[in-house]
């Protein structure tokens, strides 16, 4: 599998510097070399990539600005000499966060990061022959595990691992949030940077936050909009 790539940057200094470790360190194909937000938009709307090397300090629109414009299916590596904004970049769709001047030695940590998240196994998705209960496979530690989707209460994003909470037992798994979002459809609903929850399992809510089982879940501002969204298509 080939992985398409672009970069989004306003110093040509430092294009010129990703574009050769790029081809001197991968087997990636390299389909733009954008200088502004306005032209990585215009060149995405007609042409898919599997991720993009964003610089964050841009004019028109910083890369901040245009991440939040991006479909969740792009990939982001952020590019940047601030490291004040690496926590801002893990709400978006974020891989990596490079600092300038980046290093060889760095960039190759990355293309291992990268190359691990496209290339990793995804888990597999069963349907339960006798009750026809939707059900995922999800390895945790050295045991794979079976888990009916409808048992689930909510997922909780914890540093390099994510906890899967049942009315019966928490499991660790070492995923990314994004990642096993990007698995779901309803009910599963992203609440907050650390939170998916089942919405069919909620108790109630009450000052932006869900109440699940008795964990109390807040409900942050970026996803509040949609979640109340499909709440109140279901209220009497």
């Amino acid at each position: 599998m080939n992985l398409n790539c672009i970069i989004i940057d306003d110093e040509p200094d430092a294009v010129d510097l990703l574009e050769l470790l790029i081809k001197q360190s991968t087997t990636w194909t390299l389909q733009a070399k954008c200088y502004n937000a306005l032209e990585a938009l215009a060149f995405l709307k007609d042409n898919k990539v599997d991720f993009v090397f964003l610089d964050i300090n841009m004019p028109q629109l910083t890369g901040i600005e245009l991440a939040a414009l991006l479909p969740i299916s792009t990939k982001i590596i952020f590019t940047t000499a601030y490291s004040e904004y690496a926590f801002e970049s893990y709400g978006f769709q974020t891989i990596d966060y490079l600092l300038k001047p980046i290093t060889l030695k760095r960039f190759l940590a990355a293309v291992q990061k990268i190359e691990k998240f496209f290339f990793k196994q995804e888990p597999v998705q069963t349907q339960n022959a006798d009750t026809g209960q939707e059900s995922f496979f999800f390895k945790s530690g050295k045991t794979i595990r079976k888990i009916v989707l409808k048992d689930i209460l909510y997922f909780e994003g914890e540093k390099d691992y994510v906890g899967l909470v049942t009315s019966k037992e928490k499991l660790l798994i070492y995923r990314r949030l994004k990642d096993i979002e990007a698995q779901l459809n309803l009910p599963f609903l992203r609440v907050h940077n650390s939170y998916i929850i089942n919405y069919e399992q909620l108790d109630k809510i009450e000052d932006n936050h869900v109440y699940i089982a008795g964990k109390k879940i807040p409900v942050s501002e970026k996803f509040r909009d949609v979640f109340m969204d499909i709440i109140n298509k279901k209220k009497f």
